[in-house]
């Protein structure tokens, strides 16, 4: 395997120890490492020609290097289903199935490219691509006006890691190691949660503007303008963000060097691809999500009136919870062995990133579009969010854990998923269209 590496190491132009190599590595970037395995190069090495020889070896590290290889053959499997007209709860299912270990393998080729560029240019690259399926569904979501679906996606994200992934680490962390106390370091959680804070606040003003005005008819062009200036405000924090993680203070986001030599025996001290060859997969990637993700958004309101579950249950639940499934397995497999900083940073890491990051990038990217999307996630939406920031900040607010802890996360998550089972909300296809509806609504009752 080694023989097969050098080479690139020196044809890439890849300097340093390997200590030097690893520094900068992220909570994400150790909790996809988890589901990762070692591949045996002994047959590759046989082959004569190099250039087969390296595509099949790049072709065993990134297609077979995941223990979620089971469930590449869902990817053409949803291809075909849509090309040949099967059903479309179908399409959606394998599609759904599709993008588990494609996100995870996205983590894997930008830790690999983050060889060759430096922790800091890695850096930026995981916090871009950290979360690009969500993004990515948010896009087409939104070429096809279904703003409804970006919103509900983009809150199940981050409920799904402040409460399910946080909340099962912490309980299953806890139960682990229930002889010994858990700490962990709250500077890194605290900076996150400051950020939620701000994030909560825009998204609760455009709410409370819209509840307080005249009319929804009349106060929803200045709603509209306040969500695109709190989003500006938004990334200009986030962007801040990124500088205090990857310059200033960087040591309070880095993985701990005793996590990275772990019992699977899986070795990340040098890169197992070259750097063309990870940007090559990395393109090739991101257009198989964005197939998938077409195929999931065109298809998620024929499998909600199919399994007759609401469409919000399935955003806000189903999506994030498949979607991220390697992301959170690995954070709670570090939980096990009572590394309970790199389950935060996965939690609260992606939960800034998509509060902070994506959220007001789709609100720009639809105004761009000239599609009218707001912060104002509703009522309902609005308050589960508060109030799991909330509980996640007081239950991160001594530095310690236990089981009881993320038992009570995890019940608030069971809670808000029963509310949103049982809502029957419609989907709006157009915020034009729902604008309207609620001028008419209250010009009737004005006029009464």
């Amino acid at each position: 395997m080694a023989s097969l590496h050098e080479p690139w190491l020196v044809e890439n132009g890849l300097k340093g120890s390997s200590k030097e190599i690893r520094h900068g590595r992220t909570a994400h970037n150790m909790s996809s490492s988890s589901l990762r395995k070692k591949s045996d190069l002994t047959l590759v090495s046989k082959v004569r020609y190099a250039m087969l020889r390296q595509f099949l070896a790049n072709l065993q590290e990134v297609i077979l290097g995941t223990k979620l290889s089971v469930l590449f053959p869902a990817i053409p499997l949803a291809i075909v289903a849509e090309c040949y007209g099967f059903g479309r709860p179908w399409v959606f299912a394998l599609s759904l199935l599709g993008l588990t270990p494609l996100a995870e393998r996205v983590s894997f080729l930008t830790e690999q490219i983050a060889y060759y560029t430096g922790p800091t240019v890695g850096g930026l690259l995981n916090a871009t691509c950290g979360n690009a399926t969500e993004l990515i569904i948010a896009i087409f979501a939104l070429s096809q006006h279904k703003i409804d679906v970006v919103k509900y996606s983009l809150l199940g994200s981050v409920l799904s890691n402040l409460l399910l992934v946080l909340g099962t680490s912490l309980f299953c962390g806890g139960i682990a190691n229930i002889a010994r106390e858990q700490k962990y370091d709250r500077r890194q959680a605290d900076v996150n949660s400051l950020l939620l804070f701000l994030g909560l606040l825009c998204h609760s003003l455009p709410l409370l503007f819209r509840m307080s005005g005249a009319s929804a008819a009349l106060t929803a062009d200045p709603t509209l303008q306040l969500s695109r200036a709190s989003s500006i405000v938004m990334l200009i924090a986030y962007v801040s963000y990124i500088v205090f993680q990857l310059f200033t203070h960087r040591q309070l986001f880095e993985a701990p060097e005793e996590a990275e030599g772990d019992d699977d025996g899986i070795s990340e001290e040098e890169p197992v691809i070259g750097f063309w060859s990870g940007f090559i997969w990395l393109v090739g990637m991101t257009v198989v999500i964005s197939v998938l993700s077409e195929y999931v958004v065109e298809t998620i309101e024929d499998a909600s009136d199919t399994w007759g579950i609401s469409v919000s249950f399935i955003s806000i639940i189903l999506l994030p919870i498949v979607g991220n499934a390697a992301e959170h397995a690995g954070a709670i497999i570090f939980a096990f062995k009572n590394k309970l900083d790199i389950s935060l940073g996965v939690a609260l890491g992606s939960a800034t990133q998509i509060s902070m990051f994506v959220v007001p990038l789709c609100v720009l990217v639809s105004w761009i579009m000239g599609i009218n999307m707001d912060l104002n996630f509703n009522l309902l939406e609005t308050g589960s969010l508060a109030l799991s920031i909330i509980a996640v900040a007081f239950t991160l607010q001594d530095g310690t854990s236990h089981y009881m802890k993320g038992l009570v996360l995890l019940l608030l998550y069971i809670v808000i998923g029963t509310c949103f089972f049982v809502s029957k909300t419609p989907l709006s296809k157009d915020t034009g269209t729902s604008l309207a509806l609620n001028y008419i609504t209250y010009s009737h009752y004005y006029f009464l």
